[in-house]
């Protein structure tokens, strides 16, 4: 299967070379041209898919916390979702919007999707081959590059200049192993990530905070107060996400029975019989606190050390 040739558009179309200063080497050039052919192929291949469902479309269920989403029918609620890859205004740069759902894929679908995860990996690693090449170059990436295809230009357009998410753009969508009796859903709201700290690398962290501020000081002071060599953790806590349990048909090859996988964007499960699995109804939104208790062997300590870095010291 070749990809969809590309849509007609703007007679020039906007190039991240041309935003290349003069001083860049031709490396820096050719990385820039396969990031654009990787993003066309990306949405070209996204476009096929669509083009599939459309034609032979399948069983799907809409998450009802979308609300948007359950007015539209199961071709447009994939398009929504799978070309949902700019910032919206206000948006944190951290957070990904979710699109959440269940499609029931016959092979042709699941090839699709396979070559939609494959693009998406591509293009992941060249972005990280620029960030580590020519980082100055990332404003303009999110820039240009949706101009590139006539659907988003249209609307970026419509609802003003926006850029990329990058995250948006590589995040995969998720394929069950294999076909599913039943699929459990349920928000995860306890996730962070911690990242190990040097205190030397807290005291940099600070300074570069006011460091005439008062609660500042009284920091500096806390820390000067520990051993060089003391390992610190800074958290970060995650957005809640949801978390699908799947239960397969039959056991895979290595005998595993189940598998959880978070699913921000519509899970596609194989289905040979055209049937979607059973699936249970989650709340619309995310609990508001904790609803995991607390293990009893929890490394931090319960109360930030330095709570302007939500750094913690280990117990």
């Amino acid at each position: 299967m070749t990809d969809a040739s590309p849509p007609s558009g703007p007679a020039r179309t906007p190039s991240l070379r041309a935003a290349v200063p003069q001083t860049f080497h031709e490396p820096q050039y050719r990385l820039l041209a396969e990031l654009e052919a990787a993003f066309d192929t990306l949405l070209h291949r996204t476009e096929a898919l669509l083009s599939r469902y459309r034609d032979h479309p399948v069983a799907c269920w809409i998450f009802e916390g979308d609300r948007e989403a359950r007015e539209l029918d199961g071709h447009d609620w994939l398009r929504r979702a799978l070309l949902d890859i700019w910032y919206l205004d206000g948006q944190d740069g951290r957070v990904t919007r979710p699109h959440i759902g269940l499609v029931a894929a016959d092979e042709a679908l699941l090839d699709h999707v396979a070559r939609i995860n494959d693009a998406k990996e591509a293009f992941a690693a060249l972005l990280g081959r620029i960030r580590d090449q020519a980082p100055s170059l990332i404003p303009e990436v999110k820039a240009v590059l949706p101009f590139r295809h006539p659907v988003l230009h249209d609307h970026l357009r419509g609802q003003g200049l926006a850029r990329l998410h990058l995250k948006q753009c590589w995040r995969a969508i998720p394929v069950a192993d294999a076909p599913v009796a039943r699929v459990r859903l349920a928000w995860y709201s306890s996730g962070r990530s911690i990242k190990r700290l040097s205190v030397r690398e807290a005291e940099q962290k600070l300074l570069k905070l006011d460091s005439e501020a008062p609660h500042v000081r009284i920091q500096l002071r806390k820390l000067a107060g520990i051993p060089d060599g003391e390992p610190l953790a800074q958290v970060q806590q995650q957005a809640p996400l949801m978390r699908a349990n799947l239960f397969f048909r039959e056991a895979l090859e290595d005998g595993r029975k189940r598998r959880a996988m978070n699913v921000a964007l519509p899970l596609f499960v194989p289905s040979p019989d055209g049937r979607l699995p059973d699936h249970n109804l989650p709340s619309p939104t995310p609990p508001e606190s904790r609803t995991r208790a607390r293990r009893r062997d929890e490394r931090l300590e319960s109360a930030a050390f330095l709570p302007s870095l939500r750094v913690f010291r280990y117990r």
